[in-house]
């Protein structure tokens, strides 16, 4: 089951470890930390403010990232988890069967469609 996370973090300025960590640090160190846990395939920031991460993958626990982003970055809290959609393909080569006498164990042949060209081969005559 893949599904997508939205978790909004507080990455301006924020007071971490004894010291005053800027914006494009705490961006920096919250993807590291949305990529670093298990299940995670893509990690992308939004927003307006870029204080968005939305999380891609399949088994994430919310709520351990969540915690995570918490102790390491700022106060973070879960926008929205939704599950993704299967998308289905509909522009698919297929191929028929000719169904005939039993072939004693030899496969089925397989029919393709070959395109006729009206242009003569040899140009020459």
């Amino acid at each position: 089951m893949k599904q997508t996370v939205v978790l909004q973090v507080t990455m301006d300025g924020q007071r971490c470890c004894f010291r005053i960590m800027k914006g494009h640090h705490a961006r920096k160190k919250a993807m590291r930390i949305a990529v670093g846990l298990s299940g995670v395939e893509s990690a992308t920031i939004k927003g307006q403010d870029k204080d968005q991460i939305e999380v891609k993958g399949q088994g994430i626990d919310t709520v351990k990232l969540a915690t995570l982003l918490r102790k390491k970055v700022g106060h973070a809290s879960i926008v929205s988890v939704a599950e993704e959609k299967k998308e289905e393909k509909k522009d698919e080569l297929t191929i028929q069967y000719m169904v005939g006498p039993p072939s004693y164990g030899l496969p089925p042949y397989a029919c393709y469609e070959i395109p006729r060209y009206d242009t003569p081969s040899c140009s020459i005559m």
